[in-house]
């Protein structure tokens, strides 16, 4: 069994199970700034979880809860994907730190935890809110059951892996969600 298990929930209202990863994400970040914690085993979970649940936020959450409420429009939703980008980016940075007893990663840490912190906060405040007051109690859970299944399939495939994070931000760069990369690196 890992040293960090992750949820998996298989049933919920979506906006909980969305705010019980937010919350997984913090303890996660703690653990990666403890020099006495297992860090290399933190972040592994760490990146698996962020990415599966990124993906099934912008597979299956945003489309539907930019249809069914006033508040989350497509500029919410284009906004989302835009940060997913840049936590993606920001992680990849973090993965390809050889040590974890390193200053390299520790800048790495703070760097993700300043992108996240910033997407997290926005989200809770411009989607969950929304969604929590304009969508449905029952349509919630349907949502949440989609959410799961989406992102336990992203689980079961390491999904955080430093090739896979490295794939995502690529696309991201080709759908013009981030900035095009210099010649040499990013």
């Amino acid at each position: 069994m890992p040293d960090f298990p992750i949820p998996r929930p298989v049933s919920g209202d979506v906006v909980d199970l969305i705010l019980q990863d937010h919350r997984l994400f913090e303890s996660l970040m703690r653990e990666m700034r403890d020099s006495t914690a297992d860090r290399a085993a933190a972040r592994e979970a760490f990146a698996d979880v962020l990415v599966a649940h990124g993906e099934a936020e912008e597979h299956e959450v945003y489309p539907r809860l930019e249809r069914r409420t006033e508040d989350v429009d497509a500029e919410e939703v284009h906004h989302g994907e835009h940060e997913h980008a840049q936590i993606n980016e920001a992680l990849l940075a973090l993965l390809e730190c050889r040590g974890t007893d390193t200053q390299k990663f520790d800048d790495a840490v703070e760097k993700m935890n300043e992108v996240l912190q910033h997407h997290v906060t926005e989200e809770e405040l411009t989607i969950l809110n929304p969604a929590r007051e304009e969508v449905g109690e029952e349509e919630r859970a349907t949502l949440g059951e989609a959410f799961l299944r989406a992102r336990s399939e992203q689980l079961d495939q390491r999904p955080g892996s430093e090739d896979n994070v490295r794939r995502l931000v690529e696309e991201a760069h080709e759908k013009g969600l981030l900035p095009a990369q210099e010649e040499g690196g990013s």
